[in-house]
């Protein structure tokens, strides 16, 4: 077991080393760090990240809870007299407000929580569902996107995983099927005209059998056709309804439907359950999540035999995210030595990387200026297939001046008091990744600038 298969491990399985971290390994074992990672309840929530999110206190808030803070927050407004202009950045505050909680608690998370993999997997499955979190309504349900949606059901059978976020009013909005209706139906009114295609297309192509499923253009439409009526409560209702899930039987369809070669029997809202059970167990998207997954902590162009194996796990076990997960990093791919610090760090990675090689972070406030710098601003990915995990998406000249640059603020204490990073600690916990070239250029360099040639090293932006 030597520091190098270890800095694999760790970096694949957590979103960076910590200091200390290399050696606790060894007394414990690689073994008993993979188990304690896909068990994230044998491992305590410590204090200090307890009482940092102890004041985020819109993150529990439910849907329903979201629409009556915010209406609460505009009639105090109204009763002060404020005109129309007032009132609408009233609004905008409390969505900013939410955000920027959300924001707050997954980069507090990312540092201080020892349920690593829960965080990977948290990315991982919010990336795979993605909402665009910056526009309409969804402003206000992204935090609950994340917290109720995705993060309960990373560990679970993927279709409770897929059930979840079909039923979010921040899916339903972003990707319009809350406008869903069959044209010839009662609720046809109004902006409720006709079908809307939108979450039938992204939910085969990307969140379950993937672009080269298998299916058709008429598939969409079936589908399209069973999520009539599948959407939001109506405006004046979305305070009183928690969930913010509403099945409008007004707008449905409720002819049978032929979706995917089978005869799906029109009678509501157990249609939607019934095709979510369909791609749910279905082999195609057993392979697409297999492909992604050995993607995401393997290779950009993973090995078609370690796909195979995870996609059959998938079959095997009805979609259970922790046995394939298991699967994954007990095979010989996952341990092969020419993936060892392969993969190019999108800047999600790279930030957290350096937060918790720090080991300290006092000012998370420019945290997502510089995710914006760097073209990641959290949950601000404007198209449904998410932000990218491949070196071609990220690794550009443009990206290795921007963080070069963001290296020197950074090194010097940007997000820690501004205390300049310790390279002595830096060194014990990655020093073995350097190369012959970087330690000649950090001996050579002043003291004040190592910390800076550290963090912006080739070997440190890989992982």
């Amino acid at each position: 077991m030597g520091d190098r298969q270890i800095i694999h491990l760790v970096n694949r399985l957590s979103l960076g080393l910590i200091n200390g971290q290399i050696n606790q390994i060894k007394n414990t074992g690689m073994a008993g760090y993979i188990n304690s990672q896909l068990n994230p309840n044998s491992l305590a929530i410590p204090a200090t990240l307890t009482q940092e999110l102890q004041p985020l206190d819109t993150l529990p808030w439910r849907p329903g809870k979201l629409v009556r803070e915010q209406n609460r927050e505009v009639n105090e407004a109204q009763k002060l007299g404020l005109g129309q202009p007032q009132l609408a950045q009233v609004r905008r505050q409390f969505q900013q407000r939410v955000i920027n909680q959300i924001r707050r608690a997954r980069m507090i998370r990312a540092l201080h929580s020892p349920r690593q993999l829960e965080e990977v997997m948290v990315d991982f499955w919010f990336n795979h569902f993605n909402v665009f979190g910056l526009q309409g309504l969804s402003r206000i349900w992204i935090g609950s996107y994340e917290e109720h949606a995705i993060r309960p059901h990373v560990w679970g059978k993927f279709r409770t995983l897929l059930g979840a976020t079909a039923r979010h009013p921040a899916m339903l909005f972003y990707l319009d099927n809350w406008q869903n209706t069959a044209p010839n139906s009662p609720g046809a009114t109004g902006s409720f005209k006709g079908l809307n295609e939108n979450y039938a297309r992204e939910l085969l192509e990307l969140h379950t059998l993937g672009v080269e499923g298998g299916y058709t253009q008429n598939d969409v439409m079936e589908l399209a056709r069973i999520l009539t009526g599948w959407g939001l409560p109506k405006p004046s209702d979305r305070p009183r309804n928690q969930e913010g899930f509403y099945f409008d039987e007004t707008r449905h369809d409720f002819n049978d439907k032929i979706f995917l070669g089978r005869t799906i029997k029109g009678r509501g809202i157990e249609e939607v359950e019934e095709a979510l059970d369909i791609l749910a167990s279905h082999p195609a998207t057993a392979k697409h999540i297999g492909y992604k997954l050995a993607q995401a902590f393997v290779a950009d162009e993973p090995p078609s035999s370690l796909v195979k194996a995870l996609g059959d796990r998938f079959i095997e076990t009805q979609g259970d995210i922790t046995e394939v997960l298991k699967t994954l990093f007990n095979s010989t791919e996952f341990w092969e030595e020419n993936h060892y610090n392969s993969k190019f760090k999108n800047p999600y990675r790279y930030i957290t990387s350096v937060m918790r090689a720090v080991g300290e972070v006092t000012n998370y406030d420019p945290i997502n200026g510089i995710l914006n710098q760097l073209g990641m601003p959290l949950y601000g990915c404007p198209s449904p297939d998410g932000y990218k995990n491949t070196q071609q998406a990220w690794l550009n000249p443009d990206t290795m001046v921007r963080r070069s640059s963001l290296a020197v603020p950074l090194a010097g204490g940007l997000l820690h008091k501004g205390n300049p990073v310790d390279v002595k600690q830096l060194e014990e916990t990655l020093g073995v990744l350097l190369s012959a070239q970087t330690r000649q250029i950090l001996a050579e360099s002043p003291p004040n600038l190592q910390g800076a040639i550290f963090l912006g090293s080739p070997e440190f932006m890989r992982y």
